[in-house]
Formats: structure tokens, C-alpha cells, sequence
């Protein structure tokens, strides 16, 4: 099996796939951080391609920040300034470099979630 690094986000609050949302991916090295990609989520709420495959995919912990605030005020939501969620960040780890890990991210204005999807 290849590894890779995938997510998704959906607007549980519109009841719709998150487009046009933009999402860094970090590798995180105790305080220190590099940011290894920036991209944004399609017309159904996922990226192109992977945000990591590969070679590319080493252990370790990453963290994929879903810039959620921006994405509500292209949507034209009534938010409160500043926002109760603006950026979203998700720390998670890697063990095994030949598994796919998904990252989905539910979200709403006020609320969201993830869990580690197939």
C-alpha cells in the first residue's frame, strides 16, 4: 500500500462540501514548525491530490490548518468580529508511512470535528 495524507472539509452549517477553502499543512518538530504546502479544497471539499504521498510522508506529527473564518465570509455568514472560529488547527501523527490517513473536518461557525477516516 502507498501512503498518503488526504482531508476533506463540510460545511455542516450550509449542509455542503467546503469549497474554495484554504488549508496549510505543517510539520511540527517540537516548537518548531515548517510549513510544507498551502492549497485549497475543490467544488466538493477536497484537495486535487494529496496534500502528502510518498516518499514525502514520513513519521511524525503534522498539522493541517483549515482557515475556516475566511471560508464563512465568502459564504456571506452573519459572524460575530472576531469570529468564535477562525483558524482551525488539527495536530495528528504519523506511525506507519504506508497507510492513508484522512483527515475530514465537519465544521459550522461554531462548532466542529474530525476523526481519522478510510
Amino acid at each position: 500500500m502507498v501512503g498518503k495524507l488526504t482531508t476533506h472539509v463540510l460545511d455542516t452549517a450550509g449542509g455542503c462540501p467546503a469549497s474554495n477553502l484554504k488549508i496549510e499543512l505543517w510539520q511540527i518538530y517540537g516548537v518548531d514548525r515548517t510549513l510544507l504546502k498551502t492549497t485549497t479544497t475543490n467544488n466538493d471539499g477536497r484537495t486535487d491530490e494529496p496534500l502528502l504521498t510518498e516518499a514525502a510522508l514520513n513519521p511524525g506529527v503534522y498539522e493541517i490548518v483549515f482557515a475556516v473564518g475566511d471560508y464563512f465570509v465568502q459564504q456571506k455568514t452573519s459572524l460575530p468580529q472576531p469570529p468564535f472560529l477562525d483558524r482551525v488547527p488539527i495536530q495528528f501523527g504519523v506511525a506507519d508511512t504506508e497507510a492513508h490517513y484522512h483527515v475530514p473536518l465537519l465544521v459550522s461557525p461554531w462548532s466542529y470535528s474530525t476523526y481519522r477516516g478510510s
